[in-house]
């Protein structure tokens, strides 16, 4: 060979070196297509079993409407987070570990990037209160009063609802799809009203009375935003849709239903499409209901309730601008905040009032007595707070039935464009009020000491402030915009002409 030759190979052996790393890297820079996947299933409870949601027990012997499991799961090639909202009043702490421990074994998407939130539906199915083994270690009268007296969680029903989300959860992330999603938010003030009132004795009261001449004016305010994340395939058809609002579930059914849930879902569907799945995710609500006690009028029920929410929803997502929503990302704080502890004076004295007639034990009697016990064996709750990004969204979570202010005051001071609290996720601790609700001109329902809420009166501010440190180590993505169109000084050809007289 000579050596004219030997140099043509030897250069075009360097030659081909250098392409294949050229298009590797090509093919390393160019962007991972944003995938959405959404699915729901079926927890529609058995009839004849019981309806939690209050101090004592209830049973529901029809269904109304189907109660599900909606899940949205997003993946931006280098992380997948999963969002789950379910059709119930909670959702146990130990069940959302169970639930995430599960879907990382079966579907990859790591536990702190899947958030699990409750709709706080009142007419769902038996996943709270008492949780099965609770108070095992309590006295006969106690085990008596939280097992045949108050309302109980299912075993069965919980072991249902687990393996739902999880398939719920691999459905969403196998069906996956290149998607085009937006997010944005709409305002609806007309199906949500503070349910305290100061009054003129200079206490605040829990719905004190519709129209009550003692009311002085409404104790907190309320949070009109619905926000909203959307997902549409390459083609336009819509995959689904993420919206979150602050409202108790409590408008009344005639059996299991998801509540005013359903009348959104209905309204979305309706214009969007059958085919869609709702991912409901319910904002910081601990004090907001859809009743108005100011208004000489009946209460309105879940068609308008809903029915309102859904066309807002509606408006939002038909004026969205879709792109990807990247990046995606997932922070978790995991700390325990103590319970509160009644008067000793006052166990005794319920002690010695249930010991009289143990089959007729005072609600709030039984309340005390039951939180002795729980602090005997847990005098501190785990609590988590959760931040999921989706691209200039984020989702943060508390486990409370959390009063709207920490809400409003989290929006305020979150550095990203759309910030969306979500109240009763990833476990459940009960009413946290606000410290000036727990003050002398406080009181109300919520600031009860019950074994269902008994956190110390600076919770809500510890659950606000990890929220809001989350927060901060996040960047906010860029929310998707079309391409301006440049100015034009060509007027329309019949839209440039003078007045014509004549």
């Amino acid at each position: 060979m000579t050596k004219l030759l030997r140099w043509i190979v030897s250069a075009a052996g360097v030659a081909a070196c250098l392409v294949v790393p050229a298009a590797d890297n090509a093919k390393a820079a160019a962007p991972h297509p944003f995938r959405a996947g959404f699915a729901e299933t079926d927890i529609t409870p058995e009839p004849g079993m019981e309806k939690p949601g209050g101090y004592h027990k209830s049973f529901m012997k029809k269904t109304q409407d189907p109660c599900k499991v909606r899940a949205a799961v997003f993946d931006d090639g280098n992380k997948r987070v999963a969002l789950v909202g379910i059709d119930g009043l909670i959702v146990p702490r130990q069940l959302v570990k169970d639930a995430r421990t599960a879907i990382q074994q079966k579907c990859g998407i790591e536990p702190g990037n899947v958030l699990i939130g409750a709709s706080h539906s009142h007419s769902s199915g038996p996943l709270g209160m008492v949780q099965p083994g609770q108070y095992d270690h309590a006295s006969e009268l106690v085990k008596k009063l939280a097992y045949e007296k108050s309302s109980c969680a299912d075993a069965g029903y919980l072991k249902r609802v687990r393996d739902e989300i999880v398939s719920a959860v691999c459905q969403a992330g196998g069906s996956g799809t290149e998607a085009l999603c937006g997010v944005g938010s709409g305002h609806e003030d007309k199906v949500a009203f503070n349910r305290r009132f100061r009054m003129k004795n200079g206490l605040t009261y829990t719905h004190p009375g519709r129209r009550n001449p003692d009311i002085v004016e409404p104790a907190g305010p309320i949070d009109p935003e619905v926000g909203v994340v959307g997902a549409w395939d390459k083609s336009g058809k819509m995959l689904g849709c993420i919206v979150n609002y602050a409202n108790h579930g409590t408008t009344g059914a005639s059996g299991w239903s998801a509540n005013w849930i359903y009348y959104m879902e209905k309204t979305i569907r309706g214009c969007m499409g059958e085919h869609v799945i709702v991912v409901f995710l319910n904002g910081d609500c601990g004090d907001i209901t859809q009743v108005d006690n100011l208004s000489p009028y009946p209460t309105i029920g879940g068609p308008i309730v809903g029915g309102r929410i859904g066309a807002e929803a509606v408006k939002v997502l038909l004026s969205m601008h879709r792109g990807s929503l990247a990046p995606l990302d997932a922070k978790s704080k995991v700390w325990k905040i103590k319970r509160r502890v009644p008067n000793p004076q006052k166990v005794k004295a319920c002690l010695e009032e249930a010991k009289k007639n143990p089959n007729a034990v005072p609600t709030w009697t039984k309340e005390t007595l039951m939180l002795d016990a729980l602090l005997a064996s847990t005098p501190e709750v785990e609590v988590e707070v959760q931040a999921v990004q989706v691209g200039p969204a984020v989702f943060v979570t508390n486990e409370a039935e959390m009063f709207v202010e920490y809400g409003l005051e989290l929006k305020k001071r979150s550095k990203f464009p759309f910030t969306f609290p979500v109240e009763l996720a990833n476990g459940c601790v009960g009413y946290v009020p606000t410290e000036e609700a727990m003050g002398k001109h406080g009181g109300g329902y919520e600031t009860r000491l019950t074994s269902y809420s008994n956190l110390e009166i600076t919770a809500g501010r510890q659950m606000l402030e990890a929220g809001v440190e989350l927060v901060g180590q996040m960047q906010p993505g860029t929310p998707p915009a079309p391409k301006k169109i440049p100015p034009s000084n060509k007027p329309w050809s019949y839209g440039n002409l003078p007045p014509q007289l004549d």
